[in-house]
């Protein structure tokens, strides 16, 4: 039976070290987040990450924008928060209504308040292993691994999504820490044939049942990124959890596993914006 990788017990251990961190700091860190239009999920998300500033005495500003916002006004209230002395971090909820194009949203975003780290810039310090901050999920899942020992060198890594998010710098964090990386999609042919070869399977493809049982081999290591929902409204990953978990020697539970982590190392990004700008 799989050891469960509880991500809310690290994340909770964290967040109590970066409220130290924090009160060492002349003012607070400072987040912004914008939010246009009134979607549920973004709604909720947002809701996490406020809730998890004021658990750590960051300070946190939100800006409500109606769906029928134009893009340059967007622009221009990003260009105001990259100017503001407060505001270590800015965070723009996405999806973004149709009007506004997401690429230049995250392109006016100033590198060093980059907290999400999706700006050109930042994924492309990270293929050097120099960037400015290391995108929330994936660096999430390497602080996992480190704090279950599992290494992650010379091992076979399959990473099911290939999304800027997730996907993508997942597999060049794996890289970068010696694994040997295969990204597969919804559309790869046979994809239970690679899956099968996995020592580290992380799946981020969000399709619900996508990973089952006959598709990993005994004592794979199964990280589910994914935030799906089954027929009676619960919470679900990409992985058939009770299939896999019994061949699994580790596996994240969904909720309570990648999603956690996540959120703290967005409050990580966010300490290290601030304690850059202080120290300037």
């Amino acid at each position: 039976m799989a050891v469960y990788i509880d991500g809310k017990a690290l994340a909770a251990k964290e967040k109590e070290r970066l409220m130290e961190e924090a009160k060492k700091l002349p003012r607070k860190p400072g987040l912004a987040v914008i939010l246009v239009g009134d979607d549920p999920a973004s709604r909720v998300y947002v809701n996490n990450k406020e809730k998890d500033c004021a658990q750590c005495g960051f300070l946190s500003r939100e800006y409500l924008l109606p769906e029928q916002t134009r893009e340059e006004a967007l622009l221009e209230l990003i260009a105001e928060l990259n100017q503001c002395g407060e505001i270590d971090g800015i965070l723009v909820q996405l999806p973004l209504p149709r009007q506004i194009s997401e690429q230049r949203v995250i392109e006016a975003i100033a590198q060093d308040k980059d907290v999400d780290a999706f700006h050109p810039a930042n994924v492309g310090r990270m293929m050097t292993g120099d960037p400015y901050f290391l995108p929330c999920t994936p660096a999430g899942i390497m602080e996992m691994f480190r704090a279950y020992g599992i290494s992650v060198a010379g091992k076979r890594c399959v990473v099911v999504g290939r999304s800027n998010i997730v996907g993508k710098p997942m597999a060049q964090l794996l890289i970068q820490n010696d694994g040997t990386v295969t990204t597969c999609h919804t559309k790869t042919k046979n994809l239970s044939e690679i899956t099968r070869q996995a020592d580290i399977l992380v799946s981020a493809a969000g399709q619900r049942n996508l990973i089952t049982g006959d598709m990993v081999k005994e004592g794979v290591v199964v990280i589910d990124v994914a935030m799906n929902r089954n027929e009676e409204g619960k919470f679900c990953g990409d992985v058939n959890f009770a299939e896999v978990s019994a061949k699994a020697s580790y596996i994240t539970p969904v909720p309570g596993g990648v999603g956690p982590m996540t959120r703290v190392i967005l409050l990580r990004n966010i300490l290290t914006a601030a304690q850059r700008h202080q120290a300037k």
